[in-house]
């Protein structure tokens, strides 16, 4: 077997500290909570540029601070004291904090508090405006344009200004037609309902009838009589909620609805204004999402305009991203796709015609932040240097020339100037906690803000290797992550458990502080080798390292997560005896997959809110992948889990939330009866009222079920 290591990291080097000092264990409360508040790395909070300046600021304690980008000069803007007496004059609730803020412009913040969202001056020390939204308000959308603001309650959408007058755009009374909200189930880049045209003279809206859609009915047993609280879910194979697209005339009050046509069951997706105000784009997918249009409608007519260009796919397309205007020349677009395998950069003028492919190369566009001040050059992170490596480029549209401006290996975050001329930097790697600099967008470095100290140095935590192995194609790298128990001794045999997401649209192994999560560095100290796969199926590998899972789920992934098992065989102290397995949702999935179809190597297994039959999955993640149970009857009878139950011979626990909207409770439910039917032994624990994970204080419950569960069984 062929094996690259990338890197060996110790936390117990990580401190200057020396290793004596190094004695505290983690918690189990530590391991869950703790990792993100009491031992978190001291980060910048709120770090943004102030417009109009070459100053940027944050919020330390109760005050607003202001510093030059080569820190020599500082000064507090403002602090809660001084905002909540001229909130308190206005009639307004005081704040218990420093709110997250936004600046509107070189002197004025916007904040929410409570129902509000206020507009404060600096400079004056008082109120611009307010926006005061009922407390039923949601999906708020903010228009600087026109100061005013689009939300929804319950299944309508309203628009409001700052003097308090509301505009009603729907009062649809029937609650399956509903108005402003996502759609789609947040697929295709979808995460809201309403698009505010670039002056603010229109509203764009969805509409999705769901009236076709099957209530599925979830229970709330906070009542003593527990109460319906059906969702709508659309089953793969069955009828999808039909969606339209709305335009708002702000002048007149008219609604014009797009004639996106036939048939009714489509994606609109990706929804884009043209700077003129008189057309939006649209990439419509077909039901089958192998088949994308980026059409051109007129918005005071509704009308099709032309389609300005195709993309297919013999398994599927994905579009996530809308067009994205030049800011000097209004007649080009950015577009990102997959198209040539991964995702990149293109431009095209609005004739449809596309001039340059921008980016190149087997990496993928992970963000595009914004443009240069003269429009030239984007700002974007990509994986150029190695996919667990997230970077912060700047490209030119007219060339693909690229300039990286992080300079430090590890994974990048950055906030970029209004002027697109600085950024700040924020990254951690295996080695570092937590780092601020400031670049200038050329990449010359201007100062480094904040260098986190390691907040585990007085820990005594395992060592963490990241490397490759190669997939039994021969040719594809697989990275792989293994946290070894802090006293490791190599002529002595561990246990291990292999944490396993393996689904699209998740990457377990990057180059980030604690990658590996708090549990596994919890476990490592409990005497167990706690090791990771991101097999092929996963993210930012490109499209051919995703799709090859298309049609057979759990099949190409589990044979990756056995070439993992390989490794662990070869490296002679894993009791290869003692094999365990955890994961949640697709992970579940592929947890109960790894227990039934492998019971000679995997005898203890916990499966979090698992898919077990993918045609009780929605249609539109699950089509994407598995095409319609109609059109795919082979595959979705090979990963249908009920019908391997009776292979299950190890130790296996199915946890599930009694309200899982999204893979529901109903999977893990039907897995026990078949169980129960084929005289399969089992272990299942709910938790009430959660939903797809859980969250809060209650996590640490349930990271106690699950280690006590691989304690008692492996």
């Amino acid at each position: 077997m062929k094996r690259t290591v990338l890197f060996v990291i110790s936390l117990l080097l990580l401190s200057t500290q020396l290793c004596f000092s190094q004695t505290k264990q983690l918690t189990i409360d530590d391991a869950i909570v703790g990792v993100w508040r009491e031992y978190y790395p001291e980060r910048i909070r709120e770090a943004q540029f102030r417009p109009e300046a070459k100053v940027f600021t944050y919020i330390e304690d109760t005050v607003l601070i202001e510093k030059s980008l080569d820190l020599k000069k500082e000064k507090s803007l403002t602090d809660i004291s001084k905002i909540n007496a001229v909130l308190l004059d206005a009639g307004k609730d005081k704040l218990r904090y420093f709110p997250s803020y936004k600046w509107e412009n070189k002197d004025v913040i916007s904040f929410n508090n409570g129902n509000d969202i206020v507009y404060f001056n600096l400079k004056k020390n008082k109120i611009e405006k307010c926006f005061t939204l009922s407390e039923t308000a949601e999906n708020t959308d903010l228009c600087d344009a026109n100061s005013m603001i689009a939300y929804t309650i319950g299944n309508n959408l309203s628009i409001i200004n700052s003097e308090g007058t509301v505009i009603s755009v729907s009062s649809e009374r029937n609650k399956d037609i509903v108005f402003g909200q996502t759609v789609s189930r947040n697929e295709f880049g979808i995460e809201k309902g309403t698009f505010w045209s670039p002056e603010g003279n229109y509203l764009a809206f969805y509409r999705k009838d769901e009236s076709m859609v099957t209530d599925y009915p979830i229970v709330n047993a906070d009542k003593r009589i527990a109460e319906p609280a059906p969702v709508k879910y659309c089953m793969a194979g069955m009828k999808s909620e039909e969606v339209t697209l709305g335009i708002y005339d702000m002048s007149s009050g008219e609604i014009t609805y797009i004639k996106t046509g036939e048939p009714v069951e489509q994606f609109l997706t990706n929804i884009a204004w043209t700077p003129d105000e008189k057309s939006i784009l649209i990439a419509v997918l077909n039901r089958e999402q192998n088949h994308m249009k980026l059409n051109k409608y007129n918005i005071k007519t509704g009308e099709f305009v032309k389609t300005l260009f195709e993309e297919k796919h013999d398994k599927y397309v994905e579009p996530l991203y809308p067009a994205r205007f030049l800011p000097k020349d209004s007649d080009k677009f950015i577009w990102q796709t997959r198209k040539d395998g991964y995702s990149h950069l293109y431009l095209y003028d609005m004739s449809g015609k596309q001039i340059s492919q921008i980016t190149k190369g087997k990496y993928e566009v992970i963000e595009v932040y914004g443009f240069t001040a003269d429009g030239k050059d984007l700002i974007i992170k990509a994986n150029k240097e190695t996919p667990i490596d997230f970077d912060i480029y700047r490209v030119n549209i007219a060339s693909g020339a690229m300039i990286r401006i992080s300079k430090d290996s590890g994974s990048h975050n950055a906030v970029v100037s209004s002027d697109g001329e600085y950024i700040i930097d924020n990254f951690s790697s295996s080695t570092v906690p937590n780092t601020y600099k400031i670049y200038n967008t050329k990449g010359k470095a201007v100062s480094t803000i904040l260098e986190a100290e390691n907040p585990f140095a007085e820990f005594k935590l395992g060592n963490v290797e990241v490397g490759t192995l190669k997939a039994n194609d021969g040719v594809t790298d697989l990275y792989y992550r293994i946290v070894l128990p802090p006293d490791f001794d190599k002529t002595k045999k561990y246990p291990a458990i292999v944490y396993v997401y393996g689904g699209p649209h998740a990457q377990l192994i990057t180059n980030s502080w604690l990658n590996a999560g708090g549990w596994d560095y919890y476990m490592a100290q409990q005497g167990y080798i706690m090791f990771t796969l991101d097999n092929r199926g996963s993210s930012n590998r490109g499209l051919e390292f995703e799709n090859i899972i298309h049609r057979q789920l759990g099949t190409i992934e589990v044979q990756d997560q056995l070439t993992g098992i390989e490794y662990l065989k070869s490296l002679g102290y894993v009791d290869m005896d003692r094999i365990g397995a955890h994961g949640w949702s697709y992970g579940g999935f592929m947890t109960t997959t790894l227990m039934c179809d492998h019971p000679d190597i995997f005898t203890v297994g916990v499966a979090g809110g698992p898919v077990i039959n993918w045609e009780l999955y929605e249609i539109m993640y699950g089509e994407r992948y598995m095409d319609m149970p109609q059109e795919n009857e082979e595959g979705y009878a090979n990963n249908n889990l009920l019908n391997k139950a009776e292979k299950l011979t190890g130790r296996l626990m199915l946890i599930h939330g009694t309200s899982d909207p999204v893979v529901v409770w109903q999977h893990s439910l039907n897995f026990v009866q078949k169980c129960v039917e084929k005289k399969v032994l089992l272990d299942y624990f709910v938790y009430p009222g959660h939903e797809h994970n859980v969250r809060g204080y209650d996590r640490i419950h349930l990271m106690r079920t699950v280690t006590r569960y691989f304690e008692d069984h492996l």
